[in-house]
């Protein structure tokens, strides 16, 4: 399990060399005009994950499996495409798929590059395509209210309580807000999400820089990140040229390559960490002889819930799950000694995994 991501923007702000990037792939036309993303490109990408390595190899595994997520390149909208213009709803009902939102922003200068604005300013980039999101919602919750007040007079509870939650989506998105603004209770959440609003979900911003500023940023990217402060999101700083020139490289020339422009790690293993801290995921570990692998699940899940990820023969039939943590695994070295050490817990169907945990899970169909 992993999250599908929908990278959006303005055409020509790196969408596609980043999505390129993402998957080690050219499958996503990269040129310098609108609309060049005709249809919308999907790529299954492994997760980063260097605790994976180590047990591994501490467990002698024959087989590394990581765990696995998808980015979905979106063609770039423009003003007006909630009306239709440009490639309009075809590509914001693609965004309606994705679990979050990844908005690539232009940071970077160059004359070669057209801009479809006529000028460089990343948080009026941003307006005008969460604007595009925000008049789609507002239009998709109009369409909707007259056969919730249909469906009430039938007094239909779920109807009900569906139009409450129109109603406090269209007071934000009429104030301007994203409808991720709203008050949703806890009990609420299942309805909301039926909803399927595209400004509700959860956001990532993507500062794309020129190669010169990968490091610590420039002056756009500083604006974002003060912006994506305020609003309590994630963002990121990446140079998605860079990161399109490490893809076609091999480990050791990978390596060299950071080294020589000042940075300890790929971009993009910090675009997937953010995300996963965007929508609450963490990772657990199963090591044998045959394989070592990472298994995703959401911060808060119980043991049997976990168990379910591998399969819900797992989850129906839970009965205990061994658990050790990584780091008595890695520091004593392996099941084993860990056993030998005490560090080898039984923990039962209340049981709250958590991340890097290393299970066995027990289970009887």
């Amino acid at each position: 399990m992993g999250f599908k991501c929908g990278i959006v923007g303005l055409p020509n702000v790196g969408k596609s060399t980043l999505f390129n990037a993402l998957t080690q792939t050219a499958s996503a036309q990269a040129a310098n005009y609108p609309f060049c993303t005709i249809e919308p490109n999907i790529g299954d990408v492994a997760v980063p994950e260097s605790r994976l390595d180590k047990i591994a190899a501490i467990g002698g595994s024959a087989q590394i499996i990581p765990a696995r997520m998808n980015f979905v390149d979106i063609a770039g909208l423009v003003r007006g495409a909630s009306k239709g213009e440009g490639l309009g709803n075809q590509f914001l009902a693609n965004i309606r798929e994705t679990d979050a939102i990844l908005y690539v922003l232009r940071c970077f200068d160059d004359d070669d590059i057209t801009h479809v604005e006529g000028v460089i300013n990343p948080l009026a980039d941003l307006e005008t395509v969460e604007t595009e999101l925000m008049l789609a919602d507002m239009e998709s919750l109009e369409k909707r209210r007259l056969g919730l007040e249909k469906k009430i007079k039938q007094n239909d509870k779920e109807a009900k309580l569906t139009l409450s939650l129109l109603e406090r989506a269209l007071a934000v998105l009429e104030d301007g807000k994203p409808a991720r603004y709203a008050q949703v209770e806890e009990d609420e959440q299942k309805a909301w999400k039926m909803l399927q609003l595209l400004t509700a979900k959860p956001v990532m911003y993507v500062c794309n820089v020129d190669e010169d500023s990968a490091e610590n940023g420039n002056a756009y990217s500083a604006v974002v990140t003060e912006h994506a402060e305020k609003e309590n999101a994630e963002s990121v700083i990446i140079s998605a040229q860079i990161e399109s020139e490490l893809a076609l490289l091999d480990g050791e020339e990978r390596d060299e390559f950071l080294e020589t422009l000042g940075l300890s790690e790929p971009g993009l293993n910090r675009l997937i960490q953010s995300g996963y801290s965007l929508l609450g995921l963490k990772t657990y570990f199963t090591v044998g002889p045959k394989e070592a692998r990472a298994w995703t699940f959401h911060d808060g899940w119980s043991a049997p819930k976990c168990a379910g990820v591998i399969h819900t023969d797992f989850e129906k039939g839970f009965i205990r799950a061994e658990t050790t943590a990584y780091d008595d695994y890695v520091t004593l070295g392996g099941e084993q000694a860990a056993k030998e050490a005490g560090k080898v817990r039984q923990e039962g169907k209340d049981y709250i995994v958590k991340d890097g945990d290393i299970m066995l899970f027990k289970f009887n169909v």
